[in-house]
């Protein structure tokens, strides 16, 4: 069973950043700056800041050393940083 924390990422009902309505089937993914869920209008926006290929490529080291070893990244959650998915 996903613990709550996964469910609430992976199923959000609205961008933590710009707050658009996503549904079910609209593509979202994980914010590098905060780990919340965003979606693709607000990623491409994102990537265009100055220091984000620094803080993606901390960030990706962070996450699979912390989240690997507490909870074998269930989900496969340091990779919805870059590939979007939906809820399922």
């Amino acid at each position: 069973m996903a613990e709550r924390w996964e469910e609430d990422l992976k199923c959000a009902i609205k961008c933590t950043r710009c707050s658009t309505s996503l549904k079910s089937d609209n593509e979202r993914i994980l914010s590098v700056y905060d780990h919340q869920p965003i979606c693709m209008a607000c990623k491409k926006a994102e990537e265009k800041r100055p220091d984000y290929p620094d803080v993606s490529k901390q960030m990706i080291g962070q996450c699979m050393a912390e989240t690997e070893a507490m909870w074998s990244d269930p989900g496969g959650f340091c990779y919805h940083h870059f590939y979007g998915y939906t809820c399922s």
